[in-house]
């Protein structure tokens, strides 16, 4: 960036960092690439991931705890709205909708596929060295259809 850019550029570049870190997060669900480095590059050291049935907080164990979450299906597939962004200097509010479908394993007595229609929620920050990172992502359902795991 220069200092010839106007703010307006300098909030769209922001806003679109912000919004492609949802991107790889739930492109990153999907391909099952969730190790420390996936984690580091998306979210800050005191960030929170909130879950309807669990969370988890910092990145200690993050990986894992993600993981764990999606083993219990074979695969899945996260599709989302674009992400609407509220920029605020060095800290951004987000909001999009997800449909998500959860692929049983096979072999059991629920319908092969779980789907929900999600709102995601959180907020991002600037970082010391000027990446934008994930502080918080909060998923709240809003429909299902199907089984979930567990139940």
């Amino acid at each position: 960036m220069t200092s010839t850019e106007s703010p307006a550029v300098l909030e769209f570049l922001d806003a679109t960092a912000v919004a492609g870190l949802v991107d790889a997060y739930l492109i990153g669900l999907d391909t099952g690439e969730l190790d420390d480095d996936w984690v580091r590059g998306l979210f800050t050291e005191d960030a929170a991931v909130v879950f309807p049935m669990s969370r988890h907080e910092g990145i200690p164990g993050m990986a894992e705890w993600h993981r764990a979450s999606l083993a219990a299906f074979a695969r899945t597939q996260h599709l989302h709205s674009p992400v609407v962004t509220d920029v605020r200097g060095n800290v951004a509010g987000l909001r999009a909708n997800l449909v998500s479908t959860h692929v049983h394993h096979p072999g059991g007595d629920r319908p092969p596929l779980f789907v929900t229609g999600t709102g995601v929620s959180g907020e991002a920050r600037r970082t010391d060295d000027g990446r934008w990172r994930l502080t918080l992502l909060e998923f709240t359902v809003i429909w299902l259809e199907g089984t979930p795991p567990g139940s």
